[in-house]
């Protein structure tokens, strides 16, 4: 017998009962065996502020449905991404989270307490002498220790808790400007969020703020220590970069200096209440930006970029702005995956909490996803003329979208709601403000080190991925 016959032999021995060697479904090599994946040379994160699952199923419907479509059907750009993950998102205090500290757990690698930046779950929020004892390790500082690129871009104040989150830390995610520092706490030597920023090292930052960046003196901004603050003037002279508050300033901007970008006294205006001469940059206009600066740097980078006025839509009840907002986010998503290379690009995408969102009744497919709940038409107790809106048993309609607290919360008699892109949805439990909710948010991965998004993870473990995926040592 032929050693090839021999070896058939043997497999086919090896073969349980009833197996037949021709039919086998192959199997997978064990994980150990498998070639180590290969090395990202850039790290884009994208952060959806507030963007839960039943926002980006919201979102997937209305992006749809704006083209004519019946919308549930559709794919955002980052759902077509190869790798999928839950994410925990609670604080170490918290069971449903904030902002700095989810996004702290992803920068630094460790949950913290609610509320604060860049430092550990041992100091007190709002205590100086505690932030200054238990700093974190920050993603944004390594990654220019060892070379690379560094760039921000948020549709928030760049000072705002996930932005800052990548190069400040402070006790308070509150202590944007010295003068939001409370009286007991100054002289401590803790520094605010802005003149952290302003002296901090990176290549592109780009987003709102000149209200915390300037004195009194300067643009009428809410600085206290100098009338005349100039933090952004301070680090031009610093770095050799540029300052711009126009997208036409921008463009304009040399390509081989550092960019600060700051195109509003706050945030970025809602694309809903956009102008066609709007100044102000779009989320995908500063993406394609930042990627093309920091694509220069052979050593590759990393970028943050923060859809972060979908959480500020979500706390004023407006779920219509909320969905525009997400929709423009997944543009950007879509430019930085069109204009990188996906053999070097590790692209994620995730949020860093939910929101008490709902989407409910039983509408028909392709009900308009800001309007009332219209049922299929037919018979049966949830059947209808395919037309005719559904009544509540108080005999009045009811929006899909809702909102279980909120400025939108019913007092007395319930009237009919509103509908469109600028309605107030609905909600049950009367707060000056929709609330976060505690439930896991997705993160969605492509390119080097993407396998790794797999099952439910701590949201810390966002930061091993990077880290990893860029060849850092633990």
């Amino acid at each position: 017998m032929t050693p090839s016959r021999v070896l058939i032999a043997l497999v086919a021995a090896a073969l349980p009962l009833g197996a037949c060697a021709t039919t086998a479904e192959p199997r997978p090599a064990p994980v150990a065996q498998l070639a180590a994946p290969a090395k990202a040379k850039n790290v884009i994160l994208f952060i959806g502020d507030g963007m839960g699952i039943s926002t980006i199923t919201a979102a997937r419907i209305y992006e749809a449905q704006k083209r004519g479509e019946t919308g549930e059907e559709n794919s955002l750009s980052f759902e077509k991404f190869p790798n999928v993950a839950l994410v925990k998102t609670y604080n170490t205090n918290a069971q449903v989270p904030d902002s700095a500290g989810t996004a702290t757990a992803m920068h630094s690698g460790l949950k913290t307490r609610i509320g604060v930046l860049g430092i550990g779950p041992d100091a007190e929020k709002g205590v100086c002498t505690d932030a200054l004892a238990h700093p974190l390790p920050l993603l944004g500082e390594e990654v220019k220790q060892r070379g690379l690129a560094l760039g921000i871009v948020t549709t928030t104040r760049l000072t705002h808790a996930t932005p800052a989150s990548v190069v400040t830390r402070s006790a308070d995610r509150d202590w944007e400007a010295d003068s939001n520092i409370p009286a007991d706490q100054q002289g401590q030597g803790c520094k605010d969020i802005a003149l952290q920023f302003a002296e901090t090292q990176f290549d592109v930052a780009l987003g709102g703020g000149t209200s915390v960046f300037y004195g009194k003196d300067k643009e009428r901004a809410g600085r206290r220590s100098e009338a005349a603050a100039d933090l952004p003037g301070a680090w031009a002279a610093k770095s050799g970069g540029t300052v711009v508050k126009t997208a036409a300033e921008l463009a304009a901007a040399p390509m081989d200096k550092p960019v600060l970008g700051l195109f509003n006294p706050s945030h970025l205006t809602y694309m809903a209440d956009r102008k066609p001469d709007s100044p102000e940059p779009t989320l995908t206009d500063m993406t394609a930006t930042a990627i093309t600066r920091l694509s220069a740097d052979p050593d590759g980078f990393y970028l943050m970029v923060e859809g972060g006025r979908i959480d500020h839509a979500h706390h004023g009840g407006q779920a219509g702005y909320a969905l525009e907002e997400a929709v423009e986010f997944a543009r950007a998503v879509q430019y930085a995956v069109d204009n990188t290379d996906p053999a070097e690009t590790l692209i994620m995408v995730t949020a860093d909490h939910s929101h008490v969102f709902t989407i409910a009744g039983y509408p028909q497919r392709g009900n308009d996803i800001l309007g009332l709940v219209v049922p299929p038409a037919g018979r049966g107790e949830d059947g209808g003329d395919g037309t005719s809106p559904v009544l509540a048993l108080d005999g009045k309609p009811y929006t899909t979208l809702g909102y279980a607290n909120g400025p939108g919360a019913v007092r007395g008699e319930r009237q009919v709601p509103e509908t469109g892109i600028a309605a107030r949805q609905q909600s049950l439990v009367p707060t000056g403000g929709e609330t976060h909710a505690g439930e896991d948010v997705a993160l969605f991965a492509t390119g080097p080190g993407a396998q790794r998004a797999r099952g439910v993870i701590e949201q810390n473990v966002i930061y091993n991925i990077i880290r990893k995926a860029l060849g850092w040592e633990e």
